[in-house]
């Protein structure tokens, strides 16, 4: 009996959570497909190093609640100083390398390497550091805000003034 209750109330909360989620991201009237040519690319957030480059593929990161897609273009050697995000960080490797380290002191040789294919699920306020190798593609996904905080605030790119 308690095994049938049991099931009864995961059933439940898939139900009510898949409505959720269908509210989160709203009715989709159209398709949404996106081949590599079409893929858009422009200027990364102010808040990365410079040579990033951004793609947005569906959604808007900056909304509160909004499901979002976006890709990152990195240079080979690319690095982010340790940060962390105020949400979990999906990540999925398109292309090149992503070494991938954790805690909030920039140590290389600490980087575990994900190659093509990869994904990794950052959980939020986690401090992390990342380099690439080669150019290097990744694909974000979630639901925002997405954004950015540097454990040595010196690192934000963002605050320092251009000469």
């Amino acid at each position: 009996m308690k095994q049938l209750q049991a099931r009864s109330a995961m059933l439940a909360w898939l139900a009510l959570a898949s409505v959720c989620l269908a509210q989160i991201a709203g009715d989709s009237s159209s398709h949404v497909m996106v081949s590599p040519d079409d893929v858009q690319w422009g200027p990364a957030s102010p808040k990365l190093p410079p040579g990033a480059e951004f793609a947005l593929l569906v959604g808007d990161p900056s909304k509160p609640g909004v499901p979002y897609v976006f890709r990152a273009r990195l240079p080979d050697g690319y690095s982010v100083p340790p940060h962390w995000h105020p949400m979990d960080e999906n990540v999925t490797v398109i292309q090149g390398t992503f070494l991938l380290g954790f805690g909030g002191r920039f140590d290389e040789s600490a980087t575990q390497e994900l190659p093509v294919g990869s994904y990794a699920l950052l959980p939020k306020t986690v401090p992390h550091f990342n380099v690439m190798k080669g150019e290097t593609i990744l694909q974000f996904h979630g639901i925002g805000p997405y954004d950015i905080n540097y454990v040595e605030p010196a690192d934000d790119p963002s605050t320092k003034t251009v000469k």
